[in-house]
């Protein structure tokens, strides 16, 4: 081959590389003028972590500014009253409530009187005041008047009735053990040595009526209160059953009158009472 020939071809070879270089520089300068021109303050963007995207979704509660009240004034205690206040009972008549009343007497606080005529039961708190009960009492021929005194008391006392009355009435137990059943109720206070007592009853509808063989009979509720206000040793007054209520006036007296004293419409008025004198220790009435 001659040199001419020879020359063409390496000029066609070389012209291509030439090329392909001087395209690859070029590249090569763009590239370093791109990453020479980038701003230096740009930061890569982070994707947040699960903690943080939960805090940045959750609202946040602002609590309202709260003024303090001022405080309230304190409470004026309000005086206990002298004497417990009746409790209604709805099988027993309103005069028949327990009920402190007006009632004058010379006897000491905690004397009892049993006013048999009006079915009532005095207890004397003060020279002008009294705690009324209602009662029931001995029926005809059973009633008595005298004078005694609390021997002894009882809750829910056992019963022993008295030859006389299971003479007259057989069916009787002999003995009954003290509890609701019982016909001498929740208590009881025994009168001297004598067969008499003040008691409960298990039958409150007797109340204010004359059906016992001469025993005081009150309601559970009643004997319970008279009971923790009666001492052993209280004196215990029976008013005679013709002895009525005197008013100051000097009027007859109510209970010789011939209409029945138990009615309420006769039942004389507690105020300006008095006390007369006692008769026989027992004195049954025929």
């Amino acid at each position: 081959m001659s040199k001419r020939a020879k020359r063409r071809k390496v000029e066609t070879i070389a012209l291509p590389m030439a090329a392909r270089v001087g395209i690859g520089a070029v590249a090569i300068a763009a590239l370093g003028y791109g990453l020479l021109g980038a701003p230096g303050n740009v930061q890569p963007v982070r994707k947040p972590s699960a903690p943080q995207a939960m805090a940045s979704s959750t609202p946040v509660y602002v609590a309202p500014q709260v003024h303090a009240a001022a405080p309230a004034p304190p409470p004026v205690p309000t005086p206990a009253p002298l004497v417990e206040p009746p409790k209604a009972d709805a099988e027993i008549p309103g005069a028949l409530v327990r009920q402190v009343v007006d009632y004058a007497s010379r006897q000491t606080p905690g004397t009892v009187i049993i006013d048999t005529n009006n079915t009532f039961l005095y207890l004397v708190l003060s020279d002008t005041q009294a705690m009324r009960y209602g009662i029931g009492v001995g029926r005809e021929g059973f009633a008595w008047s005298g004078e005694q005194t609390v021997a002894r008391k009882a809750e829910w006392p056992d019963w022993r009735p008295p030859a006389e009355m299971v003479s007259r009435q057989p069916y009787l137990p002999r003995f009954m053990a003290g509890g609701p059943g019982n016909p001498l109720g929740a208590r009881a206070m025994y009168l001297g040595e004598t067969e008499y007592r003040i008691h409960g009853t298990n039958k409150p509808e007797t109340i204010g009526k004359r059906v016992s063989s001469g025993c005081i009979r009150l309601t559970n509720e009643d004997v319970v209160d008279l009971y923790e206000r009666v001492k052993v040793g209280a004196k215990v007054i029976v008013l005679p059953t013709n002895a009525g209520r005197r008013p100051s006036q000097g009027a007859p007296d109510a209970a010789s009158r011939s209409p029945d004293p138990a009615s309420p419409s006769n039942r004389p008025s507690a105020t300006s009472a008095q006390v007369p004198s006692a008769g026989p220790r027992i004195a049954e009435v025929q």
